[in-house]
Order: C-alpha cells, then structure tokens, then sequence
C-alpha cells in the first residue's frame, strides 16, 4: 500500500497488515486505517477545467497515492517482502559533459550476477537507468529515495538486501560535523545539477538505520569519493600486504550511524579523497567502472571466499590493469585519467571495505 508521509509527504510504502509507518527521511509516524480492512482507494482524476472536481478532491499528505512503481512494465510491481531484494541504478549523464559509457554495462552485468549467481527473483529487483521507458525508473534524485525506501520497508530477519549504484561521486563541505575529514559524500543522480546530490548522511538515514535484526545489507558503489558513502561506523584500512586494522569513523557527537540491530557492509570504489575509473582497459571488451568489473571477477574466478580474500582480489585486478597500461617506463595522459593515477606512476583507485562492526575479514565468509 502507498502512501505519502503525513509531515514532510515523501512516497512511503505501507507493510502488509501495518497501521502506522516511520518516515525514512523526517522521521515522522504517519498513522493509516487498518490496511487488511479498508476498501480500496478510488482512483485519482482531475479536472480538465482547471478547477477540482467535487468528487476527487486536492491531493493532502494522509491521501493514498498511486505507487510509480505500478507502472512498471511488464508484470506486477515488485513485493515488498522477500528473502533477497535489490536496487540496481546506473547513471550515464548521456549528452551531457558528465557522460559515463559503463554505467548501464554495470548494470547489466551486476543483475546478471544477482539473479544466476545469488539466486535474486527479477520481480524483487528494480533497475534504475536512463533507458528506461518509465519515468519512474529513471534515475532522478527523487527516484532514487523512493527506491531505497521501498529496498529497505518491512524487511525482516534473513532477507538480504542490495544497493549498486554506478554513476559520478563526489563531495560537500560538512555541515553538522559527522565528518572526520570534514567533507560529506555523495551521489550523484541524473538531475543532480538541478535538484542537488544525495548526501552520505541520507543514505544512511534511508537504508543503514532502519535494519533490524537479522536483516543484511550489501552495498556496491562504483563511484568518485565514495569510500564512507553508507556513514558506517568502521572502514578497513588494508594495506598492500593485505594486512588491515578497522579504523573507527564514529562521529565524535556521538551520533549513531549504526542499523537497528541489522548489518550493512560496503564495498565502495575508491577511498574518500581518490576519483574512480570509468574504461575499457579491464574488460578488453566495452566500458565498465572498474570497481564493478573487478567485483563480479573476483566471484567468477572464485576468490570471494570471505570478505578479505574479495577486496584483495579486486584490488589486484585493478593494480594489474593499471601496471599493464603503464607499459613499463612511458606513462600516457590518458591511461592516468583511466586508472586514477599521479604522475608518479601511483594507484590511487583502491577498493574499500566499511561495516556497521568489526570483523575478521578473512574468516567472514562472503554472500549476498
């Protein structure tokens, strides 16, 4: 059941049977008739002479609103409970001079994995891109929050849950001081020039917060700045050697970015202050991002045992590519915009691990 919130009215998707939900974005409650005996909501019409018709009045908060996910081609919208749920949005910027050319192959190739490698139902996936015919699917800022709310409500213990998002990141002064380096993460979507970036407090907000026991969360984010794009508590600070110690990133207020009792873990593209590559060099094929690339190889080839063996592999598919463009001794202009790499000849694209908790990454084994 759909239905905007009654203080800030943000979509809000209403569990079965439940007569009150918490607003994911301003936290307000919005208190519903029982959903299990209330007749279905007439449609909504307008008038076309400009006034509003007596028999369907203006639209308020507490009013029941069509769900944009309904006109989903094809086949039903996708249910709100299940074991295994995910959101998959790739953003191109097409015509634009943020075009990226891997996004949407990310985002074929990641659905693939989803549905034959980890058994995900296609009907418990929604895919955000720019080729979408529905404009609900496209991936605005204002779709992207109904998204990763829809991702996250109702969850219950065993589901496990997906965001991947492969676009452009970058960064934002902090304004509440959260930060430990002073700077926010973000997303950004297709209209981020005009409607702003989603901001690494929101995100957490939106689907970090709200896990309960029992549920799990995996994050994958092919993106610019996007190492504590989740605000999780914890990144492991791995070393070349792939020796690592857990670095703690909890806001000195003391304000939590931890779940309800859930797990969310991150992968993320780069560290916060270094830029990801958007390039052909590692598939030999087309453009992919190369976080994404180097994610789905390392559960092809079978290093994705646990979470260490994973970020290890990943990190060295794209050190290998990266010493492959070098070519020795002559480093071209273009090969440094691909790989992320300084003048020195240095890596500076490495994939990051951050967690709600701690944990031994190389005795957690890996699954989605």
């Amino acid at each position: 059941m759909s239905l905007s919130c009654s203080n800030c009215s943000s979509p809000l998707q209403l569990p079965p049977g439940a007569n009150s939900i918490c607003c994911a974005v301003c936290h307000a409650t919005t208190l519903v008739a029982d959903s299990r005996s209330a007749p279905p909501p007439p449609a909504l019409s307008y008038s076309t002479s400009g006034q509003d018709d007596h028999d369907h009045p203006p639209h308020h908060p507490s009013q029941v609103v069509p769900s944009p996910y309904n006109h989903a081609p094809p086949g039903p919208s996708p249910a709100v409970h299940g074991t295994k749920r995910a959101v998959i949005c790739g953003v191109s910027y097409k015509n634009t001079k943020n075009e990226l050319k891997g996004s949407i192959n990310d985002v074929v190739c990641m659905k693939y994995l989803l549905v034959n490698r980890f058994n995900f139902p296609e009907s418990s996936i929604i895919v955000l891109t720019e080729e979408e015919t529905d404009p609900f699917r496209r991936p605005t800022k204002s779709n992207m929050r109904l998204a990763l709310s829809w991702l996250v409500q109702g969850c219950q213990p065993g589901d496990s849950l997906v965001f991947h998002f492969s676009g452009h990141g970058s960064q934002k002064k902090d304004q509440n001081g959260d930060e430990l380096d002073g700077y926010d993460e973000t997303l950004c979507p297709t209209d981020f020039e005009t409607q702003g970036m989603i901001v690494d407090d929101e995100i957490n907000e939106i689907i970090v917060k709200p896990l309960s026991h029992g549920v799990k969360l995996h994050a994958i984010i092919d993106a610019c700045h996007s190492g504590t794009v989740l605000d999780l508590p914890f990144l492991c600070r791995m070393d070349r050697s792939g020796e690592y110690v857990w670095e703690d990133h909890r806001p000195r207020s003391g304000e939590w970015k931890g779940t309800s009792g859930g797990e969310a873990i991150s992968f993320s593209s780069c560290d916060d202050d270094q830029t990801s590559a958007d390039t052909s060099a590692l598939s030999k094929i087309t453009s992919t991002g190369a976080m994404t690339y180097s994610f789905i190889l390392a559960i092809e080839r079978g290093h994705a045992a646990t979470y260490g063996s994973m970020l290890n592999a990943m990190r060295s598919t794209i050190r290998d590519t990266t010493n492959e463009l070098r070519g020795g001794v002559i480093i071209s202009l273009i090969s440094m915009f691909l790989t992320g790499r300084t003048f020195s000849g240095e890596v500076t694209q490495e994939p990051q691990l951050t967690a709600t908790e701690p944990f031994d990454v190389y005795s957690k084994p890996f699954s989605l």
